[in-house]
């Protein structure tokens, strides 16, 4: 036996040859409990915008937004279809162009989407020049277009851009006028245009155009201020005694209303789980802690992204602009802030902060840092400059910054939720218990619901395709 236990020795590991005098570690495991941290989750981000939104409490599920009455509802976006190099305008997207808007006679939009042209223009040429007649009807199907008007000492000006899906010239379907700016390609531009001679021979035949086109021009200019609402007859300067304006502020006839929208799930948890491995940690609060983190990751990615409410969705197209040169330059976020009053933040995925702050520093510009609930983040004049990781960064290395202005005083943009609801679990969010299968296994319903609103057009703006990519 000894003999044996000699060769055992000699054989292992050399440590192991010299007598232990007290408990190996691997054995003492066996009697102590370890240490351990609840369960990790990479896939929890900052979540700003939920942090940030004012939350409204919305009893009836629905949240209706009452605006003064606008004749101009908002420019939209037209829709092609490409076959080959061949471009078409889908006949009912000719709506979207505000003289048309509520023009829903298909025959009519289909005769006037035939009569459209297609043209392929180069970088630096000039599409319509600034004192000439607008005579053309122009869509954009695809490319950048520059708008280029005359500074106050008669040097050239850039005064924005226009890109895919966009139009200009709707004024040559209403009458006579002239360009007040030179619209020039700033890439190789594909655009659809209609012809003033073009449209004249359909109106002589299509009457429901016709018609409606005159509906339009009779509604006077002065009966609307420059956002497109209903005007409110005010004087002022008078002496006197006299006459005084009668008015009233008109409003929306139908106004938009939101509905609070679900995101849910099922979490599933064995009795035998429940019941025997609740020490130290109980199992179905940690299973329910990650299921939350989950939801409220989805709910952010729905505010930014959903087709209805989502805020790259829902901003106006006039509050929608192109980057000056491809990358996000200080100019560029100058602009977006610009368009309304009081930007309270700018949301951002982390590359294209990243890309913004590679353009600060090749200009030699230090933005300062700016404290939000407690935190340092970037900023630009003043203005935060939030990580969002569900804004899209698209495969051409693309992706855009919104700039929103908040709060329901402020006329900006809210979120929208409903809290006291049955077995609560976080505002906004429950779980209910829905039963143990044949198999012991306990279900848990776990729902949040919410919306976001935006009261007013300018208190959302997109800066879109800007480049996250350029390292020059």
């Amino acid at each position: 036996m000894s003999v044996d236990a000699g060769q055992d020795t000699a054989q292992g590991n050399p440590q192991d040859a010299q007598a232990r005098t007290s408990l190996d570690t691997a054995a003492a495991r066996n009697l102590a409990t370890t240490t351990k941290s609840t369960p990790q989750m990479q896939g929890i981000s900052s979540r700003w915008l939920l942090k940030v939104l004012p939350w409204v409490q919305v009893n009836a599920g629905t949240y209706r937004v009452n605006r003064r009455l606008s004749y101009a509802v908002g420019d939209g976006r037209v829709t092609f279809v490409k076959t080959g190099s061949e471009v078409r305008v889908i006949p009912q997207e000719l709506g979207e162009i505000a003289a048309l808007r509520s023009f829903d006679d298909l025959p009519a939009l289909t005769a006037l989407a035939d009569r459209f042209v297609q043209r392929e223009y180069q970088q630096g040429e000039v599409l319509a020049e600034a004192g000439r007649p607008v005579d053309t009807v122009y869509l954009i199907a695809h490319g950048k277009v520059e708008k280029i008007g005359e500074g106050s000492y008669g040097e050239q000006t850039r005064l924005g851009s226009l890109a895919d899906g966009a139009y200009f010239g709707e004024q040559a379907l209403l009458g006579e006028d002239t360009w007040q700016y030179t619209s020039r390609a700033a890439t190789a531009t594909t655009v659809l245009e209609l012809p003033r001679q073009a449209l004249a021979s359909l109106l002589e035949t299509a009457a429901p155009l016709r018609d409606h086109l005159e509906a339009v021009r009779a509604i006077p200019s002065q009966r609307t201020n420059k956002r497109g609402e209903a005007a409110i007859e005010l004087a002022s300067g008078h002496k006197g005694e006299s006459a005084l304006p009668a008015t009233y502020v008109d409003y929306e006839v139908k106004p938009r209303e939101y509905e609070l929208s679900v995101a849910q799930t099922v979490l599933r948890v064995h009795s035998r789980v429940a019941d025997l491995y609740n020490e130290p940690m109980n199992q179905t609060e940690q299973q329910l802690k990650l299921t939350v983190e989950a939801l409220r990751e989805r709910q952010e990615h729905e505010l930014i992204n959903n087709p209805e409410f989502g805020l790259l969705n829902n901003a106006e197209y006039d509050q929608r602009i192109q980057p000056h040169a491809g990358p996000p330059l200080p100019d560029d976020l100058d602009e977006l802030i610009s368009r309304r009053r009081n930007t309270r933040y700018l949301l951002a995925h982390p590359r294209t902060i990243a890309a913004f702050g590679r353009e600060c520093t090749r200009a030699g510009i230090y933005p300062d840092p700016v404290e939000v609930n407690g935190s340092t983040v970037p900023g630009w004049r003043g203005v935060p400059i939030l990580s969002c990781n569900k804004i899209p960064v698209s495969e051409a290395r693309t992706s855009s910054i919104i700039a929103i202005r908040t709060g329901e005083d402020n006329q900006g943009v809210i979120g929208l939720n409903q809290t006291g609801l049955p077995d609560e679990y976080e505002p906004g969010l429950n779980v209910r218990f829905m039963g143990i299968d044949e198999k012991a296994i306990i279900s848990y319903l776990v729902s949040t619901y919410f919306s976001a609103a935006v009261l007013v057009p300018d208190a959302l703006g997109v800066l879109e395709n800007v480049n996250v990519s350029n390292w020059r």
